[in-house]
């Protein structure tokens, strides 16, 4: 069987400011998230599945989204910038889904940072 990709999308909202910025976003504010979820793997000859979604729904909602939703994001991450958010979650996440290629934050709709975990 060959090897295939499975991406999910997700959203929260939550709050953050940037203390180590200088600029507007040194600010409390929100964001709309978006967190794309990206998992490889073979399929099961019988079922045609290598992963079901349910279950790749679950596995995001215990590893981030429920700590992250309607969170002030400074409260467990110190510089909760995009970039160290993604950082902070693959381990989380990775944790929960083996076949973990690689993890998208969308901060606006036209922003985002791609994390595949460590060289």
């Amino acid at each position: 069987m060959p090897r295939l990709a499975l991406e999910m999308d997700f959203s929260f909202s939550a709050a953050h400011r940037l203390p180590c910025y200088s600029g507007r976003c040194f600010n409390l504010h929100g964001h709309n998230y978006k967190l794309t979820v990206r998992v490889e793997g073979e399929p099961d000859p019988k079922t045609g599945m290598f992963l079901d979604y349910g279950d790749l729904e679950k596995a995001a909602k215990a590893a981030v989204l429920d700590r992250c939703d309607h969170a002030n994001l400074n409260d467990f991450v110190d510089n909760p910038t995009a970039e160290n958010l993604v950082v902070w979650m693959w381990p989380r996440l990775r944790e929960k889904l083996p076949g973990l290629t690689e993890v998208r934050l969308w901060e606006t709709r036209e922003c985002c940072v791609v994390y595949r975990g460590d060289p």
